[in-house]
């Protein structure tokens, strides 16, 4: 196979990925304990509400709901970086097949655009994790292995 034949079948694998992934993620829900996550209200409340809830199962003091509150923060912002402003998914999708040709230059620009996106929030995700983490104790950091050896997939 030529490379740039290669190079185009992966280009528009890594893209019809990441746009189905924002597909799939992209719909207004209403999720858990129907708190609506279209707005900032409703993501708002959902934060709130889950941190009060791993707050309960994890008995978290003050201080380790404050790190577990700026890591839901990162990674809310890293989610918003992610959807960028390429507003809906599909119409992102139905512009690089709109001609009789795939858009390649738009479409490794969109892949560019999300992997930036990632690669430039990673770091802050990563330091409020480690942050949340390190300040468990012994028996909570055991607890959050133990749930994660006990969640296998997305709705187990």
């Amino acid at each position: 196979m030529k490379p740039w034949l290669k190079r185009t079948l992966a280009g528009l694998f890594g893209a019809s990925v990441l746009v189905g992934g924002f597909s799939a993620c992209s719909g207004n829900h209403r999720g858990w304990h129907g708190a609506g996550h279209g707005d900032a209200a409703g993501q708002a409340q959902h934060q709130a509400k889950m941190i009060d809830y791993a707050g309960k199962k994890l008995d978290l003091n003050d201080a380790q709901k404050q790190r577990l509150n700026v890591l839901a923060s990162k990674l809310q912002e890293q989610r918003t970086a992610l959807v960028g402003t390429t507003g809906d998914p599909r119409e992102a999708l139905k512009a690089l097949v709109a001609g009789d040709k795939l858009d390649r230059t738009r479409a490794q620009a969109l892949v560019d655009e999300k992997t930036g996106a990632v690669k430039s929030k990673s770091p802050e995700v990563i330091t409020a994790a480690a942050d949340f983490y390190d300040s468990l104790t012994p028996a909570q950091q055991q607890q959050i292995r133990d749930l994660m050896n006990r969640r296998r997939g997305w709705r187990s």
